[in-house]
């Protein structure tokens, strides 16, 4: 399997079993030395709805999950925006 795979399989679980949410997409993966850096779109219940007991809705979140070569998370964080246009694609 490839690595790049390897890499979206190991992110995707992290944040399934850390954050709570089933939807995680990574739409974004580059290496860079000797890690990976990825970004994840993830689809959370809105935390003031659920506070207010109102009816739960999902919002859409991204988060940052770097990984180094042998697949362990070293960090992530949650991004307050991300803008897909900022990837240089040349």
């Amino acid at each position: 399997m490839s690595k790049i795979i390897d890499v979206r399989n190991v992110v995707i679980k992290f944040l399934k079993e850390n954050i709570n949410t089933t939807e995680v997409t990574v739409i974004r993966v580059e290496k860079t030395g000797e890690t990976w850096s990825t970004i994840a779109e993830v689809y959370e219940d809105d935390s003031f709805l659920k506070s207010m007991n109102l009816p739960p809705k999902k919002i859409r979140l991204f988060y940052a999950v770097v990984v180094d070569s042998e697949l362990e998370i070293l960090s992530f964080n949650r991004l307050m925006t991300y803008d897909d246009s900022l990837t240089d694609n040349s």
